[in-house]
């Protein structure tokens, strides 16, 4: 198992180092001593690459035009940084719905992003101006790729599916480990394919974004419907949801011009 660390007073990762000499006779380690997990801080935190999270809710039967809009016009947005993949929401929560993931390399980078924008008259006139009156609500959050996961890319077009966990306050030294078993236990029987685990850092805490790919909207009822009949899925998901406060559910259709198809 990686070696991996808990969060300092300040909230930055200590650094592992030699470990003192207990002194003799050793004392019995506190029975409430954190556990350590590799679902934990430290990894992340050295590699400054996060993945932002914008939701724009759009006013009733303007979905088409926004998308078209962005669609004739995205080129000047990634210029700037890498779209990983934009959705527009077919089933869970509110309707008229666009999820998009943009990837940047440090917090420098998306503001050095966010200037040249406000400075690009192309993009403000043809772009942005233009689709402001087509939104009722735009949401923000900042993530990061959990250390055991990296961003897949799946084999052919398909349908997404993103769910929503909101764990216990403790974070990942507290259900880490349990939570990797469930999402390992249904990605290794092949019930669906895993694209990548985000955890919030900015946004609402102790939330973990899971995105997934299925062939269809059939296809993933059906991996569904097996899964929860399998023992091992059954076991894993038991002790996970021990540490579960809440989860939602999104099945998102890639954009045309989304890079995950």
């Amino acid at each position: 198992m990686t070696h991996s660390t808990l969060p300092g007073p300040t909230g930055h990762a200590s650094r592992p180092g030699a470990e003192l000499t207990p002194p003799s006779p050793p004392r019995p380690a506190p029975a409430n001593r954190a556990v350590c997990s590799s679902f934990a801080t430290g990894p992340r935190q050295y590699d400054g690459t996060f993945y932002e999270f914008r939701t724009y809710c759009l006013k009733p039967s303007k979905m088409n035009e926004f998308l078209e809009n962005v669609k004739k016009n995205i080129y000047l947005r990634t210029a700037h940084s890498e779209l990983v993949g934009c959705w527009s929401v077919e089933f869970g929560g509110r309707l008229n719905k666009v999820f998009h993931i943009w990837k940047y390399d440090n917090f420098a980078h998306r503001s050095e992003v966010r200037k040249a924008l406000a400075k690009n008259k192309e993009w403000q006139e043809q772009t942005l101006i233009p689709n402001l009156a087509l939104i009722d609500k735009q949401e923000s959050e900042i993530t990061y790729l959990v250390p055991w996961c990296k961003l897949e890319k799946p084999p052919k077009e398909g349908v997404y599916e993103l769910t929503i966990f909101e764990m216990k306050p403790g974070g990942p030294a507290l259900w880490g480990d349990a939570f990797k078993r469930a999402i390992n236990a249904h990605l290794h029987l092949g019930y669906t394919k895993l694209v990548g685990v985000f955890h919030t850092e900015y946004g609402a805490l102790n939330r973990v974004h899971v995105l997934w790919w299925n062939e269809s909207a059939d296809s993933r009822a059906a991996g569904r419907h097996q899964s929860h009949e399998d023992p091992r899925v059954v076991a894993a998901v038991r002790e996970s949801v021990k540490y579960l406060v809440s989860q939602q559910n999104m099945l998102l259709i890639p954009a045309s011009f989304s890079p995950l198809k």
